[in-house]
């Protein structure tokens, strides 16, 4: 199984997998068909199948064009709003692309209808590998959802807009206590050797975060050093693993004591509730937009009272 780091849009990551025996390919969440074609093309395979994780633009807007390119392509996910869908999954499906297997994982909370997908090959040496786009840098949402017990050694795993490297995404429709039973049993169940492709490239802002909760920290220290030197490269700095992750990622280290001293919370749901909210202070503060989107921001993550909080 070969992956292909795909980057597009404005630091968006698209991902092709080919099946290496068959060369047969399926694509996670296309954003722009005919760049993703051009990829398939050069590397001789034949596009199958498009595995969307939810329904957001930024992750489906290349599926309309794509369809009407390759009649017949496979177009699969968990929610009716994403573009082109032929076929809707449903939680605890599995599928199977040559040697390639897919276990279907509903993880609500970003969307309602947000699709995992984790991928392995029988008896393959290599490790396993975690597919975690980021609609926003350094924010949770991995929802309300059980990875089965018994998974494979080597698993490939597509969670759309979840785990980003030293972040995640937003919570959109879960509590943060959803969140991190979710969090807690899903990635608990993974290895730490475990590769982690995030759908943007935000690293550098995370780390700078990280930084800020854990100023002691020297995994952030050696990691933030290791971005700055990636993006003066323009080299992706995808992937990350599992394994070095809880060493840098404040919002898999809620249980710590510099991370619960930084948010002033000692239950896990609360540490990460403080978290996800001065991250989104913090990207205003880096990147301020424009009037409008800055009051919803901050409206969405309760950095403004309504009058009768006052």
């Amino acid at each position: 199984m070969k992956v292909k780091v795909i980057p597009v849009l404005e630091d968006n990551y698209m991902y092709l997998i080919i099946e290496e025996h068959t060369r047969e390919a399926v694509a996670v969440d296309v954003a722009v068909a005919k760049r993703l074609l051009e990829i398939a093309g050069r590397e001789g395979v034949s596009l199958t199948t498009v595995l969307s994780t939810h329904h957001h633009w930024d992750h489906t807007r290349g599926n309309s064009e794509l369809a009407h390119l390759r009649p017949g392509l496979a177009i699969m996910g968990a929610d009716e709003r994403i573009c082109a869908l032929t076929r809707k999954l449903e939680h605890g499906e599995e599928l199977q692309f040559g040697a390639i297997h897919v276990r279907c994982l509903l993880t609500p909370g970003h969307t309602s209808g947000h699709m995992s997908y984790f991928l392995w090959e029988d008896e393959c040496p290599d490790p396993p590998a975690l597919f975690s786009g980021t609609l926003q840098p350094g924010l949770i949402h991995l929802p309300n959802s059980t990875v089965p017990s018994l998974l494979p050694s080597d698993p490939l795993c597509s969670l759309g807009d979840a785990l980003s490297v030293a972040g995640c995404g937003w919570h959109l429709e879960d509590t943060a206590q959803q969140m991190y039973q979710s969090l807690a049993k899903t990635l608990g169940t993974l290895p730490p050797q475990t590769k982690v492709f995030c759908g943007h490239e935000h690293t550098l802002s995370n780390l700078e975060f990280a930084q800020k909760v854990e100023p002691c920290n020297n995994h952030v220290q050696a990691k933030l050093s290791w971005a700055q030197k990636r993006d003066d490269d323009d080299v992706p700095t995808v992937p990350s693993t599992l394994g070095e992750e809880l060493m840098y990622n404040p919002f898999l280290r809620v249980t710590e004591d510099p991370v619960r001293a930084f948010t002033g919370q000692v239950a896990p749901a609360q540490v990460l509730e403080v978290l996800c909210r001065e991250r989104a202070r913090f990207q205003l503060a880096l990147e301020p937009p424009q009037p409008q989107v800055r009051a919803l921001l901050a409206l969405q993550w309760g950095l403004l009272s309504t009058p009768q909080e006052k």
